[in-house]
Order: structure tokens, then sequence, then C-alpha cells
């Protein structure tokens, strides 16, 4: 609860108070009124707004560099180009919305070409599931809200409502001299942010021990080769300040301040710390494109928002024969950031009885931790994501395939290896394995007419089912 006026109200209040009809702005009287045995608390501002502060921070790390908080209890995150990382929008705001719903928050997130549209749509729509409104649709998406949802003061909105408009569509067909007259400038003003005719900046929040650098420009800039010679001496800069505190950038973030108040970001990411300063200014060199400098820009800050330890000097090796050995890590960063993050992996063992749980993808210059893959054990070099059934014909239940049909086509097996029998992890805790139908296995390696190889199993120990026929699948091809 919060003072107003000498009395207590309501700051907020979660779903059970809800559901019993205990609203925010609410008198602390009348809600004990409806509640008697209703717990309240004191309110914290200034400790939600810190709060509101580090989710906005944690939100920056993970989805992107031009996050603000948006007091009392949201946060604006500008997903300009940052949705391909995550295969979409809409992959993004379902990893967006379990990570919040995972740390025990209830989460209400909406996508609109506008920050006033998206603040309307996410708090005055009834659903829980995020809302994406299509570019230029934002207009026709709030027409049918309130007219609270314009962040309007309380007394705006009442005098609106006695006046006959409760509903945003309204407001937008009406005439703007007599409610301007009436209402001052603000009515309109909020009301052509969430329309997108006037710019509402966000100014990023970036943690205060970030290394970070920034230029104002005399006069402001909107060609490519003026924004790569700002990059170079902001990099010239910060680059030195990561030397002096022994660190390397893992990701650097690149804010182009416009003079209509918008700032544009782009975001890279590097596999190892670097202080190469040619090698980020060729990472962030490959980003100008998707910077919209509008009527140009009039400051740049470059942040180092991720750092990590890094030696004093980086010392390049050779090879046996006297030639430089290749650098992966610049590789690495410039497929990674021209492709996304996600598409660039290797693959790595990981210890399990069953194939298709033997390899995990790990960062490109990850290490395995220590595990290995058999040798005497060999496997496909291609597996297939899920067994296929094969008919098969075996000369007995015991031994290896003669021939069989995989995908429409007959192969005959000339040369077989096998068989290696394995059994399902019982002791796996999503389930009893043992009990399915693929837990004992028996594999068998074929080579068939023309030199494929493939990689056969058939089900159960050997024994013909009592119920029909034995059942065989395919599982890989050896290169």
């Amino acid at each position: 609860m919060l003072p107003d006026h000498g009395r207590q109200v309501v700051a907020a209040v979660d779903a059970a108070a809800r559901a019993l009809g205990i609203v925010p702005g609410m008198a602390v009287l009348r809600a004990r009124s409806l509640v008697p045995e209703l717990e309240v608390v004191d309110a914290d501002p200034q400790g939600d707004l810190l709060a509101l502060r580090r989710f906005a921070l944690w939100a920056g790390r993970c989805y992107s560099p031009c996050v603000a908080p948006d007091p009392p209890d949201g946060i604006w995150i500008d997903l300009t180009g940052c949705a391909a990382l995550f295969g979409g929008e809409e992959a993004l705001l379902a990893d967006l919305h379990r990570h919040v719903a995972g740390a025990g928050f209830a989460a209400r997130i909406a996508v609109a070409d506008t920050a006033g549209a998206a603040h309307a749509l996410a708090r005055f729509l009834p659903s829980d599931r995020p809302v994406t409104v299509g570019p230029g649709g934002q207009g026709a998406a709030i027409a049918p809200l309130p007219v609270a949802a314009l962040r309007l003061d309380p007394g705006s909105v009442d005098a609106l409502r006695r006046l006959g408009f409760a509903r945003i569509g309204q407001l937008i067909h009406a005439p703007r001299g007599p409610l301007a007259r009436r209402f001052g400038r603000d009515l309109h003003r909020r009301l052509d942010q969430a329309l997108g005719h006037v710019p509402e900046p966000i100014e990023p929040v970036i943690a205060p021990r970030t290394p970070r650098c920034r230029r104002g420009l005399v006069e402001p800039i909107a060609t490519a080769p003026a924004i790569v010679r700002v990059i170079g001496d902001l990099l010239d800069e910060l680059v030195g300040r990561l030397a002096g505190i022994g660190k390397g950038a893992r990701r650097l973030d690149l804010f182009c301040h416009r003079v209509d108040g918008q700032v544009r970001a782009v975001r890279i990411g590097t596999a190892a710390p670097s202080r190469d300063r040619d090698h980020l200014a060729r990472l962030l060199g490959q980003r100008i494109e998707g910077i919209d400098p509008g009527l140009g820009i009039e400051a740049m800050t470059l942040a180092a928002s991720l750092v990590e330890p890094l030696a004093p000097e980086q010392h390049e090796t050779a090879q046996s024969d006297g030639a430089r050995a290749p650098d992966l890590a610049a590789l690495v960063d410039r497929l990674a950031n021209r492709f996304g993050q996600a598409s660039l992996y290797r693959a790595a063992p990981r210890a399990s009885a069953m194939p298709e749980r033997t390899v995990r993808r790990i960062a490109p210059l990850g290490t395995s931790g220590g595990a290995g893959w058999d040798d005497d054990l060999p496997r496909p070099s291609r597996m297939l994501a899920s067994p296929e059934p094969v008919d098969v014909t075996a000369m007995l239940p015991d031994h290896p395939p003669a021939m069989f049909v995989w995908r429409g086509t007959r192969r005959r097996v000339v040369r077989a290896d096998g068989p290696e029998r394995l059994h399902g992890e019982w002791w796996r805790a999503d389930g009893h394995e043992a009990e399915t139908p693929y837990a004992v296995r028996d594999y068998f390696q074929v080579e068939v007419e023309g030199g494929g190889r493939y990689w056969l199993f058939r089900l159960g120990d050997g024994e013909r089912p009592a119920s029909g026929p034995m059942r065989w699948f395919i599982h890989g091809a050896f290169a």
C-alpha cells in the first residue's frame, strides 16, 4: 500500500486479490471491507525501481542491446534486428515468456511498431499470451482499448469519459481543436506516440561498470563511411580501456543517437575475448547496413556489455612450416555475427547408452568436458533424428539382415557385422525407459551392393514375438 493525500491506497495486487475485486488505486479501508483477512504490506517504490532496472539489464544481456525500464511495472525492449537470432519474433517471445514465468513472475508481452501501442496492448488486452501487431497495424489494434491505455492522468481519463470518449478509436477520429483547448497538448502527444506520428525516444539502460565510450558529433552524420570513422575512434578508446583492466570484449553494443531522439543499436559477439581493434571494427562494419540514421546521427556510444579476462598480449602462433596458424576465433565471429549465434556450433560427445543421446551441441570453440567416443564402437557419421522402420529379410531370427527395403528402395546386404546389444537407461528421470519398445536393441552394421553402409537394429532380444514379425529400424548411414 502507498500513502495518498492522507489515506492508504492499494499499490499492487496479486492474482488472488484481483479475483476478489481488489484493484490498484483502491482505498485500503475499502479493500479490507471486501476481504477482512486481506494481507497488506507497505510498498517499496524505490526497491521496485531498482529491481525493474536489474530486470532490464538482464533482458539487455539476453535479447536486445536497446532496453529501458518503464516504471512502475514494465520494461521496453527494442527488438529491431534481434528476432532473427532466435528464429523469429514468436520464438523470441516464447523464450522471454518462459524465462520470466520460470522466475515466478506474471508477464504480459506485446510487440508493435510503437512503444505506446505495445504499452497499451500489454496492459489492457485480456490475454496473458504474447500479442504481436503487424507493421502499420497499431491504429486498428489500439482503437478498441479504453482511453486510459494512452497513459493519461486519471483526471483527464475521467473528463474524457464524461464527454463520451470511452475508446481510443473515438479520439482518433475526433476533431483535435476542441480537445486540445480542453486537455492541452499531452492528450494528442500520447495519441500520436501510440500511432507512430511522433517519435518516443527510449534511452537504453547500461550497467554502471560497463566499459564504454561516447562521441558527440558537431554535425549529424548519415553515411556509412562517416559511421565507420566514428566506430574506429570509439574502438581506439575502448580497446585502451579494456587493456587497462585486463579484459577482452565478448560482446559490443553500438548505440547511434539520432537527431529525432531515437536510438538505433546493433550488437556483435565474439567467440573468445578480444581486444583486436581491426577485427572488432570489421564485425561492427558488417552491421552498419542495419542502422537507420534517419535525419542524422548526432552521437554514438560503444559499450562492452560482456567482458572476460584476457592476457595483456595476444601471441600469434605459427605452424611447423613457419606459416601462421588460422585464426579460428575470427572466422567464428564473422560467421556467427552474419548468420546468428544459434546457427554455429560443433558436436561434442555425451555419456549415454543410447546413440541418439551421445551427441550434444556446444559453442564453436567450447571444450567437450573430457568426454569422448569409444573408437571400438563406431557410430554413423549421419544419424537419423528418429529411427525409421524398414522391411527386413533375414535367414534366421538371430542373424543379420540379408535384404531390407527403406524408403521404397530394396537393398541387398553383402556384408554385416553384429549384433551390438544396447539396453535402455532405466535410471533416467523422464520415465521408465526399460519398459518402452526401444529399450533393448540389437544393432548391425551392414554393407549393401554398391558400397552403401548402414546401421540397422531390431527390437527385443532376437526372439520372434508371438504377436507378429520382428520389427527392424534404420538409425543412420556411414560415410
